[in-house]
């Protein structure tokens, strides 16, 4: 069985940091793109950041400068380090792994983890 386990979520000031985890079981991890998702209240689910087994990187504009996607490849395991962070980047966080050659067949989704920033 495939499973992503998130963990880091929480409570924030604005200009703080968090770190995401996600710890991947259940795939070759080197065939996935992984990448981190996230949704605000009433809004679509946008791609925050993602990176290949090659470590090629890919960061929305919102948060360029900011956050960093890194991997642990021995581990499995993938983590979104967020910087500087504002109110707008309250939302929930997904970890998501997409296969590269089966991506409509085998594409997984974590739980979900709240971020919120306030005060």
């Amino acid at each position: 069985q495939v499973q992503l386990a998130e963990s880091g979520g929480g409570s924030v000031q604005p200009g703080g940091s968090q770190r995401l985890t996600c710890a991947a079981s259940g795939i070759i991890f080197k065939l996935f793109v992984m990448g981190w998702y996230r949704q605000a209240p009433g809004k679509q689910r946008e791609l925050v950041a993602s990176i290949t087994s090659s470590g090629a990187t890919n960061y929305d504009d919102s948060v360029k400068g900011r956050f960093i996607i890194s991997t642990d490849m021995a581990k499995n395991t993938v983590y979104l380090q967020m910087n500087s962070l504002l109110p707008e980047d309250t939302a929930v966080y997904y970890c998501n792994a997409r296969h590269y050659f089966a991506s409509a067949s085998r594409n997984y989704w974590g739980q979900g983890t709240q971020v919120t920033v306030s005060s």
